[in-house]
Order: C-alpha cells, then sequence, then structure tokens
C-alpha cells in the first residue's frame, strides 16, 4: 500500500501497473508525484516546471520568432 506524502491519503497503486518514470496525480491534493523505483515502489514529488518528455519544445528562428 502507498500513501501519499503529502496528505496521507493511500494511493491504491499496484507496482505491477506502473513503470519508473511515469507520473501519476493524488486524487486528494492533486500533487504529481514520479515513480522512482517499482519494486520497492517508491515515489518522488515532482518539481514545478516539470514538463513531460513527449511535449514539443518551442524554438527560436534566426530573426527571433518563436514558432
Amino acid at each position: 500500500m502507498v500513501v501519499c506524502p503529502e496528505c496521507d491519503t493511500n494511493l491504491d497503486i499496484e507496482e505491477e501497473e506502473v513503470d519508473e518514470g511515469e507520473v501519476i496525480s493524488c486524487p486528494e491534493c492533486g500533487t504529481d508525484f514520479e515513480v522512482v523505483t517499482t519494486s520497492p515502489l517508491e515515489l518522488k514529488a515532482v518539481e514545478e516546471g516539470y514538463e513531460e518528455d513527449d511535449e514539443e519544445e518551442v524554438e527560436e528562428n534566426e530573426d527571433g520568432d518563436y514558432s
């Protein structure tokens, strides 16, 4: 049983159902956690400004415009 470190809510997460690096949210307080290890299941709070890897980065053009 995994408990939210922020609000002590039971997160009801099975080790077999998550992968390392996956981000999960507490349904009670909304805090996001990254799965650090799956056996034993260990969570780390995600810092503000965290972006998942699948988001595209915006690049600056030579003339200073963003696209």
